[in-house]
């Protein structure tokens, strides 16, 4: 196993409230997200436990300050922390679960979601892990990234290796839902020597289009020409009032049961004088504009470097299952399991659970007891790897 190319360390520890991703001040939905302030350097942490943090330990450097300690094991969400670490365009924000002395596993959410996805799901998870559900670039308490720059899929797995930079991650596991799930396929065979296990929600590990990667060309087109309208046009963001904002999210994800949907939009919204605005960058728009789809054959090499073991969890109402004009995706999900299987062999692990896309928020119990027998599995990596 190499050890993680180096990267400076992380400068100043502080207790922060959120920030809002674009500055200022403002608070969530259904239970305030905090206020604003200087987001600094380096790694930030406001802590809910005891003592000092293993996290500390690694950002400590010029300027350091300790964490401030307020509660400790909560029943529901266990040690919970909030962590902040700088990037040149602000900072991403994360959330952290159990023990920072153990394994690691960093949590990546789904399409215009943001960490809050794995809070029902992560306290049913073993307690002996550390866990990491981090907001990309964007997305939740996340900055949005600097003007003129687009969202693409490439620039979201940098993050995943500036976050596990900055908190001195040499080999982890990726838990990832829907395009999360991609993401962390694609950083696994990247960076495959950091990759312990890969745990995929209703996803594929790389990104697949039903219509063939023919049509590229076109969501890149599509890509630039939305954000060179948003460029121009710097509407004002639509203020609704909470009721509002919760039912046009729920006609816009038909997946999503009201307390989930809840959960997404305390961590995906901010507060403002006359209701609430939604946190995310209009930049992103839609999945197609952001996924760098491969062919067959690519998909195939990208597997070849995987060193994870990898478990897929399909949703049997989830989102390969809606019946579209094109029924094609269904074909494509029987190449992903052949192609995994064939590649991986014991190290692939395929199962599906009721439920549907979002089955670990609406129904976290039918999955946690699969990650969690996958997650203390014995690595049977075989050592030439």
């Amino acid at each position: 196993m190499g050890d993680a190319t180096p990267f400076p360390p992380p400068t100043r520890l502080l207790a922060a409230p959120h920030p809002h991703p674009r500055g200022g001040s403002g608070s969530g939905l259904i239970g305030p997200a905090g206020g604003g302030g200087d987001p600094g350097r380096g790694l930030h942490v406001a802590c809910k436990g005891s003592g000092s943090s293993r996290l500390e330990e690694q950002a400590r450097g010029p300027g350091s300050a300790k964490v401030s300690s307020r509660a400790g094991w909560a029943s529901t969400t266990g040690m919970l922390s909030e962590l902040k670490v700088t990037v040149p365009w602000g900072h991403i924000a994360a959330k952290i679960w159990g023990s920072e002395q153990a394994s690691p596993v960093l949590c990546l959410h789904g399409w215009l979601d943001n960490a809050n996805s794995f809070d029902r799901l992560i306290p049913l998870l073993p307690k002996d892990f550390c866990y990491v559900a981090m907001d990309f670039g964007g997305h939740g308490l996340s900055s949005h990234y600097s003007p003129g720059l687009p969202y693409y899929q490439e620039s979201f797995v940098s993050e995943i290796r500036r976050l596990v930079a900055a908190l001195k991650w040499k080999r982890f596991s990726i838990l990832g839902h829907s395009f999360g799930g991609a993401v962390g396929g694609t950083f696994s065979s990247i960076f495959p020597e950091m990759v312990n296990k890969l745990i995929l929600l209703d996803t594929w590990p790389f990104a697949l289009d039903p219509k063939g990667i023919e049509c590229v060309p076109t969501y890149r087109r599509g890509a630039m020409e939305h954000v060179l309208q948003v460029e121009a046009f710097q509407k004002p963001r639509q203020v609704a009032s909470p009721e509002e904002m919760l039912q046009k999210f729920l006609k816009s994800n038909s997946h999503v049961t009201e307390e989930s949907a809840r959960l997404l939009l305390q961590r995906g919204t901010t507060e403002v004088a006359t209701g609430l605005i939604l946190n995310r960058d209009r930049r992103i728009a839609l999945p197609e504009h952001s996924l760098d789809f491969l062919s067959g054959e690519q998909f195939m090499c990208f597997t070849k470097r995987l060193q994870a073991r990898v478990l897929l969890i399909k949703a049997m109402q989830g989102y390969y299952n809606v019946k579209r004009k094109d029924d094609t995706d269904r074909n494509i999900m029987a190449f992903v399991k052949d192609m995994l299987n064939s590649v991986l062999k014991e190290r692939f692990q395929y199962t599906e659970v009721p439920g549907g896309h979002y089955v670990h928020l609406n129904q976290p119990e039918n999955v946690a007891g699969i990650i969690s027998a996958f997650l203390r599995s014995k690595d049977m990596i075989p050592h030439h790897l």
